[in-house]
Parts: structure tokens; sequence; C-alpha cells
């Protein structure tokens, strides 16, 4: 599934915050070949990493202060209006944490926390129309929330974005802990009851997962490349996962499809 336009509602960014842009940048080009743009002076330094020729993710340089989090990737869904997106985290338990912004003539950015404590973000485009592309080398195969509050997360979104919620039966006939996201009828992401995995006091957030064509020679790459592994690979029906941190301590995912696909 190469061509990618994001239905309202659909993943349709992310970018990366950290406090080395630079090592950042050559961390994810070798990586995952990607390459990087010059940085935007009016923006703030922003960059965007580009893969096969289009932009697939962004960049941007920690702002200094103690209230900033700290290299960590942020995921962004589509809204055709921002300022009414706002509106309704407001009323429906969440914080608004950046209001709508207009960035130049690309689009309009908001940031948010929903009830589970997941930080996450709204892109109404302009001429910035998001990653085009999904499921091949070097760009997004996956999204899903890791929630501390499974309750709350799965309550939340349809609100918000007029999600329809799926639950993925469990392997041991007991209640779900993962419902996918299902726009006009295709899976977009998901959202995962991660509070045993994880532990007390862990925050919930939303990840990313990059198609590799190698899991094991991808986390072998990032340790050459003084990166880490979180997660070895696991072989599931979704295909082969796993996670690493970059050497700036920012967590991503990546995965391969299953045989066939």
């Amino acid at each position: 599934m190469p061509d990618y336009s994001a239905a309202p509602g659909a993943p349709i960014w992310f970018d990366l915050m950290s406090s080395d842009v630079d090592r950042a940048s050559e961390f994810y080009g070798a990586l995952f070949g990607w390459s990087t743009e010059e940085p935007s002076a009016d923006f703030g330094g922003y960059r965007n990493f580009q893969a096969n020729g289009a932009r697939v993710a962004g960049l941007m340089p920690m702002a200094g202060s103690d209230n900033e989090p700290t290299n960590v990737w942020a995921v962004y869904f589509r809204s055709d209006d921002a300022a009414a997106t706002t509106e309704a985290v407001a009323a429906n338990g969440g914080t608004v944490i950046v209001p709508p912004m207009p960035v130049g003539d690309m689009g309009t950015m908001a940031v948010y926390i929903d009830p589970a404590g997941g930080a996450f973000g709204a892109w109404q485009p302009g001429t910035h129309p998001g990653f085009i592309e999904r499921g091949t080398a070097g760009t997004p195969y996956w999204f899903d929330e890791m929630s501390m509050d499974y309750a709350a997360s799965t309550a939340f979104y349809p609100k918000i974005f007029d999600w329809e919620l799926e639950a993925i039966p469990a392997a041991d006939d007991g209640p779900s802990g993962y419902s996918q996201v299902m726009i006009g009828g295709e899976a977009n992401a998901g959202i995962m009851d991660a509070a045993a995995m994880l532990g007390e006091g862990h925050p919930s957030f939303w990840q990313v997962y990059i198609t590799v064509d190698d899991v094991p020679a991808a986390l072998e790459k990032a340790v050459e490349l003084g990166g880490s592994v979180l997660m070895p690979p696991d072989d599931t029906p979704y295909g082969v996962l796993a996670a690493i941190k970059d050497p700036l301590g920012a967590a991503i995912c990546i995965a391969s499809p299953p045989a066939g696909m």
C-alpha cells in the first residue's frame, strides 16, 4: 500500500523533538535511508525527513525549557477543522497544550493530552499533506497508543475523530486489550491496554512503526549506529515487530509485513 492520503481522523504526520538534531538526522538517515531538508529559520529550525523523495516525518530542536519533553516522537491525526477538534478535546476530558496554530500556508497544528495521559496532535493540512506513502521501506507501517487507561482512551478518541473501534479478541478468551481504529472500513491505528505491560507510573504514549525489509538486520544496524534495542523481534500475525531507542533516547518501533504481503 505505497500510496497514502490521510482520511479525516487518520494518522497524517509524526515528528521528533531531539536534543541533537544533527545526530538524529545522521542516525535515521543511515538506518531508514531518510534524507533531511535544510532547517527552516521561519519555523524554529524545523526540518523534514524525506523518504523516496517525499516528506515522511519531521525533526525539531528542543527549545531548551525544563518543561519540554526530551527526545520523543509525536503523532498527529488529520483534522479538517482544528478549532472544532480542540473544542471536542476540551469538552471530553482532554487537555489543550498548543491551541490551533497556523504554520505558514502548510497547515494548522494543535497538540493535546488525552484523559489517559497520552500526548497527540492534530494537523489540518494546507499545502503540506503529511506523509504520502505507507507500508514501503522507510515509511510508516502502523501507529498505536500504549494506554495506561484503556477504558479512558477507547471512550475518548471516538468522540474526537469519529473513529470506530474494533476490539481484537484475546488469545485466552479474556477481555480484549487491543482495539483497531477503523476509518472508512480500513484499519489505520490501534489502542493497546498497556498498564500491566508498562507498570505503574509509566505515561501513556502514541508510537509509530517504520517499515523495514529485515527487522533483525535493522536492529543490528541501529546498535552499530549508537542506538539500543528496546524490544527484540516478535513474529506476530501482523508482521515482525521490534522497538529501538535512538542515540539520544527517543523510542521508535520497526516492522516488516507478514510473509506473502
